[in-house]
């Protein structure tokens, strides 16, 4: 079989994993945490979404911003894995709770899928909307992601662990913001 085949059957099971985690499909989830394979795949998405939220913020960040936006994306998504994965693991695990951090990465990664949208942004009256739309989206994605890769019962306990470590996540937006100035609004 050709690279480009595999390539492109590669990129429509991706494609087809994003669309099943921006539907919020717990068995997505629970897939994704179990693929070790799947680590690249969740980097791939977070720059997807990480680009889009670029594209979508172009008008007030400008060419330098959309670097920022995008690099910041990447390394939110990292602090936000590994710092859910000790909030998840340490101060509030559950019974069943057993969890390395790269499940957390994947998981997680994949939970950035309506990310994706943030490219509307680009038209700047839906700005706004897109990116609280979609924000939340992804949030409630998190809260999945997290709730799948830590075996919780309870969504209240992945809730509580997403908003502890949220802080930490949104201070890594918030510095990025300093460079290249407010979200579209």
């Amino acid at each position: 079989m050709s690279d480009a085949v595999i390539g492109s059957r590669g990129a429509a099971a991706v494609a087809s994993r994003m669309r099943r985690a921006a539907l919020l499909e717990t068995a997505l989830y629970e897939e994704v945490e179990a693929d070790r394979g799947a680590t690249r795949q969740a980097f791939g998405v977070v720059a997807i979404a990480a680009v889009a939220a670029g594209i979508g913020s172009f008008h007030t960040a400008g060419p330098s911003g959309f670097a920022v936006i995008a690099l910041a994306a990447l390394v939110g998504w990292h602090v936000w894995a590994w710092t859910t994965w000790w909030i998840g693991t340490r101060w509030l695990p559950g019974p069943h709770t057993l969890a390395d951090p790269f499940e957390l990465l994947r998981t997680l990664g994949f939970s950035s899928s309506p990310g994706v949208l943030l490219a509307l942004g680009l038209y700047e009256p839906l700005a706004g909307p897109v990116f609280l739309v979609c924000g939340l989206w992804m949030l409630v994605g998190m809260v999945v992601a997290v709730r799948q890769a830590l075996d919780y019962t309870s969504t209240l306990r992945a809730i509580a662990v997403c908003a502890l470590g949220f802080a930490v996540y949104a201070l890594t937006l918030a510095v990025a913001l300093l460079f290249v100035g407010p979200w579209p609004v």
